[in-house]
């Protein structure tokens, strides 16, 4: 069976060989009926486009790497970077594009896997920013655009707006009457040390201060970390009545160390996350937690790269911040005078 081509779609719809062309790009020169129409007819047809030649024509590979480096080995089984990986996937393939994940070996750092994938450009979602071989890679002329990581090199970064999310955590957390708060934060890092100011400065300005020991550096999406600290949280002369942890996934550890010595999440000590994934919902009681807009930084991860790719002699790097919601959960109680005695 010969192979269906733009021209077969351009007679069969009755319209010129450019417009097939342009709506198969999701132009916005071409009405929505029209596009509808091309599209419906391509399927119909059994049309694909013959990516080596749209390369050869483009001087394009239409791929883009993703590189996402996880110390806790949960990989794409975490929630959070899974849904952010799916928007990605979603949001490239509307552009035309496929994803490559990047995997260093042997001399083979990312820069060389990139040039060898001929990558349009790369999405670093997580990684040791500092490393020489990510270095390289960021000094290269390969458009790139970054999750919550922002440098000096001419390319745009997506954030998460940390600050305002550990902020509005905090402040309903304290709204409940509590003062007695302990942070299970995460590593060292730009995301951690962001969190760690608004959590003080928030405190801060309720006339908050807290032991050191309620200050605690744990690890992302590690629940081993979280549930020792918590039982050394509970092991304190004054312990605290509230425990926030570096992340919903994490937060499992500490519930863990709870459940252990019999202590109620909600009733006999209030707990709270961060990421909003979907288990925080699902748990007896429901985790209160801050949702970061996951498929949005995907979203914004790829368009930003798609701009740097298209015009990279005119691109000026930006940083977009994108904003999530606060989750009531049951799992922070209300321990104000007037709340106990109602």
């Amino acid at each position: 069976m010969a192979r269906v081509t733009v021209k077969d779609i351009a007679r069969e719809c009755g319209v010129s060989f450019s417009t097939v062309s342009k709506a198969l790009k999701n132009s916005d020169e071409i009405s929505l009926k029209t596009k509808a129409l091309i599209h419906e007819t391509a399927k119909r047809m059994g049309y694909h486009i013959n990516a080596a030649a749209r390369a050869l024509r483009t001087k394009r590979s239409y791929n883009i790497g993703v590189i996402f480096e996880d110390a806790t080995d949960s990989g794409l089984q975490h929630q959070y970077f899974a849904k952010i990986f799916d928007s990605i996937n979603v949001s490239a393939n509307k552009a035309g594009y496929a994803i490559t994940f990047l995997s260093p070996f042997g001399e083979h750092d990312y820069l060389s896997q990139a040039q060898y994938r001929g990558c349009d450009g790369v999405i670093i979602a997580s990684t040791a920013f500092e490393r020489a071989d990510v270095r390289r890679l960021l000094e290269s002329d390969i458009p790139i655009c970054t999750l919550d990581y922002e440098d000096e090199h001419n390319h745009s970064a997506v954030l998460s707006d940390n600050d305002t999310g550990m902020k509005m955590l905090l402040e309903e957390i304290i709204a409940r009457g509590h003062s007695k708060i302990a942070f299970i934060h995460g590593e060292a890092g730009r995301v951690t040390a962001i969190r760690l100011e608004a959590f003080r400065r928030t405190l801060a300005k309720h006339g908050i201060s807290l032991p050191p020991d309620c200050l605690r550096e744990g690890i992302y999406h590690d629940t081993d970390s979280s549930y020792r600290i918590t039982l050394s949280l509970l092991a304190m002369d004054e312990r605290p009545t509230c425990i926030i942890y570096p992340d919903d996934f994490a937060a499992l550890g500490g519930i863990k160390a709870l459940s252990e010595r019999h202590i109620a999440p909600g009733r006999d000590i209030s707990i709270a996350g961060y990421d909003g994934i979907l288990i925080a919902t699902l748990l007896n009681p429901p985790l209160t937690t801050y949702e970061q807009d996951a498929r949005e930084l995907g979203r914004q991860l790829v368009a930003q790269l798609l701009e740097n790719i298209a015009a990279p002699e005119s691109f000026e790097r930006s940083t977009i911040f994108v904003s999530g919601c606060f989750r009531q959960g049951a799992s922070v109680r209300d321990i104000r005078p007037d709340a106990v005695l109602s």
